[in-house]
This record gives structure tokens, C-alpha cells and sequence, in this order.
């Protein structure tokens, strides 16, 4: 265990850079980086990577930024997984103040991003380069921040990252809002698409035609009665099913539809799988030609023009409270006398790659309340994000303790 005199150092040391911590988030804020595009506001957080003194500093090919500090060949590899993208904002007119120039209230920074989530950056970087040097950071080990897109398609920059820079943490910290709190898991998700095919006319001779629309229809409420019945976690808790869009391919509003894409949102508790509920599906259509359901290719492009094509997967995934990882991150807390509970997220992160898909120990911790996430009151208690950086100092040096009893 650390000693007091070293709490007492680190907390001093933090207090110092309050203000360079918290001007450095107000102006990550004040960068819009919607639309998955995060090449301005990550060249801001390179500056500050640099001046902090990070290491093999670069970005991937999708676009994403990383650094390290720690020698790249040490035996544990630690990653704080920080997005630097956010939604749009909407309705300007919603907003009673700029999105991005943000407010300060009440010790409540108001912008958006605020929360979900580059409140956790700037923690993240002071909070392992402060540890560096007042020598808490283990000499086995190597920390990496990776600044990313997860906004559009969850889990594709992680993914991409393991794949294509050939950096495969053991241990993974994800940076979505958790009110300081220890976050385990989260449901899965999966995307379906049902095309119905019907046979075009005018919709003044109806008769000629196959509407494709009216196919789906009675699909509709068949799927809303599942819900219902779905399986229920008693961590995670209950699944979902929604339909969310449905895309009518008529070419004019006095054409009877030939072809009709509806999507079903499904998201899944831990013991459903994305192919059970696939096959769920193609049951309840049955036999027929004209009526089929797909789990879609995601193939978007990144601001660079990369295209890492993955299935519209996301497993659903949940940390052990026993787990040595688990335990690590509850030591912080209680040495840093900071309250802490465990909880899980409602919405999808990037967990669900490292976690769901590549097997990797992770949890979440930052400052934020989900509730706040892509809202227009979108906020971040000031005093949090600074106590979130005394955490992200002292982890490492916890989890080294722990991996070696």
C-alpha cells in the first residue's frame, strides 16, 4: 500500500495543477469534434501529451490518439480509454447557453462533452504524469491514454486499435460517466435489418401493386410483444427490443413501396447472444422470399477515410467483484477515503470490445452522471473531475500490488 505521506504529496501536487487541469478542459469543450471527427480537438490534447511528457505519441489509422508513459516492453500494459467525439448538438435554440463555449455555474461546467465524456482526458493525462513523477507509476508497467471515436459505431476504434498498432492492453479503464463510482459492465446491443420486397404501382391503381409496407406492419407488433418476456440479468437487468427506423424505398409519396428496411434495435443481458435472437427473427418471418433479416456490415468511413468493416455486434459484458482488477480500482478509492459504488452503464461503450469481444479486464470510472449524457444539460462537477485525477494517479500502482499478491 502507498503511505499517507504520499496521498498527502499527491493530493498537493494535484491542487497545484487544479487550474492547468481544468482550463485544459474547458478548451477540449470549446473544440466541437462531432461527426466522429476528432482530428482538431485531438492535435489540442497532443499539445498537452507532449508538455506532460508522454511517450510514442501517435495516431492510428482510423485516427485515433495515443501516448504512453512507462516503457513500451513492460509486462502489464494499462490503457485509459478516454472519446474525444460527441454527439451533435441539436436545436440550438434548446441550449441556454453556447454548447461549446460552456458555462461555469456553481462549481458545474455546462457545455457539451462535459460529461460524456472529455471530462475524463484531462484527469487521465495529469493524473499519470503527476504519478510519474512524484514516483508512483510501477516500474513493470506501461499506461497508454487512447483518445478515440466511439460516438457512431462503440467498440470499432478499440478494435481497430488492437488490429492495426498491435497494442493489446491487459487491463482496460473506460472513461464514460459513472459519478465517480466503479462501473462493471453493460448490456449488449445488436442491430437487425428486415427487408420486405413488394411490387411497385401507382398508389391511384393500388391494385397492381405489392406493398412492402404493409408486410412489415404486422411485424411490428409481434416484436413489441416481446418485450415483455425478454430475460431479465440480475446486475444488468432486463433486455430490450425496439423497432427504431423504418426506410420506405418508393421514389414519391404516390407510389406504392416496393422495398421497405425496417431496423430492430435488441439490446441483450448476459446469456442472449446476437444469433439466438436472429434466429428468433427468421422464425417469425418463416419460409418466404420476400421478407428477409440480416445483421448489418457496419463499413463507415473515419475522418481519415479508414474502413474497419465489423458486424452490428456488442457484447454485453460484466466485471466480477472479486476479480484482482476489481479490487485494485475499490483499494484506490478507499485509500483516497473517496465513497464509491458499483453500477453499470444503461448505454453501450467501448467495453464492449475490450471487454465483450477481446476477453480484457476492464472497468469505467470517471466524473459525469449518464443522465446528462447527449443532453443539452450536459455537465461535470468541477470538484469531481479533480478528485477523478487523484484515481487515475494511484490505480497503477494499486493494480501492480494486486496482480503481484
Amino acid at each position: 500500500m502507498v503511505t499517507q505521506e504520499q496521498i498527502t504529496k499527491l493530493n498537493q501536487a494535484i491542487e497545484a495543477k487544479r487550474d492547468d487541469i481544468l482550463q485544459f478542459l474547458r478548451e477540449i469543450v470549446a473544440i466541437p469534434s462531432t461527426d466522429s471527427n476528432i482530428y482538431e480537438v485531438g492535435q489540442r490534447v497532443q499539445v498537452e501529451m507532449e508538455k506532460l511528457g508522454y511517450e510514442g505519441i501517435q495516431w492510428d489509422k482510423m485516427g485515433n490518439l495515443y501516448g504512453r508513459i512507462g516503457d513500451e516492453d513492460a509486462d502489464i500494459i494499462l490503457l485509459y480509454d478516454s472519446h474525444l467525439d460527441t454527439v451533435g448538438i441539436g436545436d440550438p435554440d434548446e441550449w441556454d447557453w453556447h454548447p461549446f463555449e460552456g458555462k461555469v455555474e456553481d462549481g458545474i461546467l455546462y457545455a457539451r462533452g462535459a460529461c460524456d465524456e472529455k471530462a475524463s482526458t484531462p484527469p487521465m493525462l495529469y493524473g499519470l504524469a503527476i504519478a510519474r513523477d512524484l514516483g508512483l507509476l510501477p516500474d513493470n508497467m506501461a499506461i497508454y491514454y487512447f483518445g478515440n471515436i466511439e460516438e457512431v459505431n462503440e467498440g470499432a476504434s478499440a478494435n481497430a486499435f488492437v488490429m492495426t498498432e498491435g497494442i493489446r492492453p491487459d487491463y482496460v479503464v473506460v472513461g464514460e460517466p459513472t459519478n465517480l463510482n466503479l462501473y462493471l459492465g453493460q448490456k449488449g446491443r445488436v442491430e437487425y435489418l428486415i427487408h420486405a420486397k413488394g411490387k411497385s404501382a401507382h398508389a391511384a391503381s393500388n391494385h397492381l401493386g405489392d406493398n412492402a409496407l404493409y408486410k412489415v406492419a404486422p411485424l411490428i407488433n409481434e416484436i413489441a410483444s416481446w418485450q415483455d418476456d425478454l430475460p431479465e440479468h440480475e446486475i444488468l437487468g432486463k433486455g430490450a427490443i425496439t423497432v427504431t427506423d423504418i426506410e420506405v424505398n418508393a421514389g414519391s409519396r404516390n407510389v406504392v413501396p416496393a422495398l421497405v428496411t425496417m431496423v430492430v434495435d435488441r439490446r441483450l443481458t448476459l446469456g442472449e447472444t446476437a444469433e439466438g435472437e436472429l434466429r428468433r427473427l427468421r422464425d417469425l418471418i418463416g419460409e418466404r422470399d420476400d421478407i428477409t433479416v440480416e445483421i448489418p456490415l457496419i463499413e463507415d468511413q473515419s475522418y481519415t477515410g479508414f474502413i474497419f468493416p465489423l458486424d452490428a455486434i456488442y457484447p454485453a459484458w460484466l466485471m466480477k467483484q472479486d476479480h484482482p482488477f476489481v479490487q485494485a480500482a475499490t483499494q484506490t478509492a478507499q485509500q483516497l477515503d473517496m465513497p464509491m459504488e458499483f453500477g453499470t452503464w444503461a448505454f453501450s461503450t467501448n467495453g464492449c470490445y475490450w471487454a465483450g469481444k477481446a476477453k480484457i479486464p476492464t472497468i469505467g470510472f470517471s466524473a459525469g452522471e449518464e443522465q446528462y449524457a447527449h443532453t443539452v444539460l450536459d455537465q461535470v462537477r468541477l470538484d469531481d473531475v479533480i478528485k477523478s485525477t487523484t484515481w487515475y494517479s494511484l490505480l497503477p500502482m494499486m493494480l501492480a500490488n494486486q496482480v503481484a499478491e
